[in-house]
């Protein structure tokens, strides 16, 4: 997954023309250098979300003097993963639900929030350089990433398999990726299952698996929908939304596998995962989390016990 959008520190270093124009989320696609989208304030979130969140003095309080002194937390995110992030309309605003929490995070800290459009891979190392505040895009919260920065669970997901509705593979597993030709996203848990399971497929005699790796998702999905590739992976969120959009072109294949926690990335030991934890527990408890998700249909990866670094693996 993208929720398994993983970074990996080894990775790092017609009808179709119709469903194409949909898959592509914005032309401002994470390929291209690192741009900011505009800043946070309540009017560019959601009606629902404006009027829910609200500043908490006590939860504002934990906030570190660094953090405070700039007003604005600096949020990264891949926007290349519809409904997570993705580029609206305008063409270089983020949105989503990542960024409808993100902004609803900041509120109850009393903090502007200004997310920021980045390539995948460079987001875990920029915030240990110190460019961004926090990751919210579709991050998995593992024990090796743990290592790098801090995470604050807020959701949980799986991996999905998408294919074309007509004449696409029945993908049910890994497994049955052996002799197809798949599309990933680069720094993905989706690009490193692929790699193991070609390698798994070659040493049990099968037919390799193929494995198509693209710097964001809208490529990846592009990929599936010019033949290029038999199956595309994601998130389960994603892919879900990139087959409502087809309009039947595309269907998921088999079920989600790999359930885990995505996390909010934040830089090591700096002081801000009480404050985004607590703050969190604060948009739970007064409905404004549940309202975001409902937004977005993705209601049913929500939890309710969310932690600081709560990798099980």
């Amino acid at each position: 997954m993208r929720a398994h959008r993983t970074w990996n520190p080894v990775l790092a270093g017609g009808a179709l023309l119709a469903v194409t124009a949909l898959v592509v989320t914005g032309c401002g696609s994470s390929a291209s250098s690192t741009k900011p989208a505009a800043t946070s304030s309540a009017a560019t979130s959601s009606a629902a979300t404006s009027s829910a969140a609200s500043p908490v003095s006590s939860i504002a309080a934990e906030v570190p003097a660094a953090v405070k002194a700039k007003g604005t937390l600096t949020v990264a995110a891949d926007a290349t993963y519809a409904p997570n992030e993705f580029i609206a309309s305008d063409g270089h605003t983020v949105i989503g639900w990542d960024a409808d929490l993100a902004m609803a995070l900041g509120q109850v800290l009393g903090l502007k929030v200004s997310m920021v459009n980045a390539t995948f891979d460079t987001i875990i190392p920029g915030l240990a350089s110190g460019k961004y505040d926090l990751g919210m895009s579709s991050f998995t919260d593992t024990k090796v990433r743990e290592k790098t920065v801090d995470f604050v669970d807020y959701y949980e997901a799986g991996t999905s398999f998408f294919v074309k509705s007509s004449g696409g593979p029945s993908i049910t597993s890994l497994s049955g990726l052996c002799g197809h030709k798949v599309s990933v996203e680069k720094g993905t848990t989706e690009q490193a299952d692929a790699q193991a399971q070609a390698a798994k497929c070659k040493s049990e005699g099968k037919p390799t698996v193929t494995v198509e790796i693209f710097n964001d998702q809208n490529a990846a999905n592009l990929a599936l929908s010019s033949g290029r590739a038999d199956v595309a992976m994601a998130d389960s969120p994603p892919a879900a939304y990139q087959v409502k959009l087809s309009n039947g072109v595309f269907k998921l294949s088999g079920p989600a596998y790999g359930t885990a926690p995505y996390g909010i990335a934040i830089p090591k030991n700096n002081g801000m995962a009480k404050p985004i934890l607590d703050a969190l527990k604060q948009l739970m408890a007064n409905g404004t989390y549940m309202k975001i998700l409902e937004k977005w249909g993705v209601q049913a990866g929500a939890i309710s016990t969310p932690a600081t670094n709560g990798a099980t693996s």
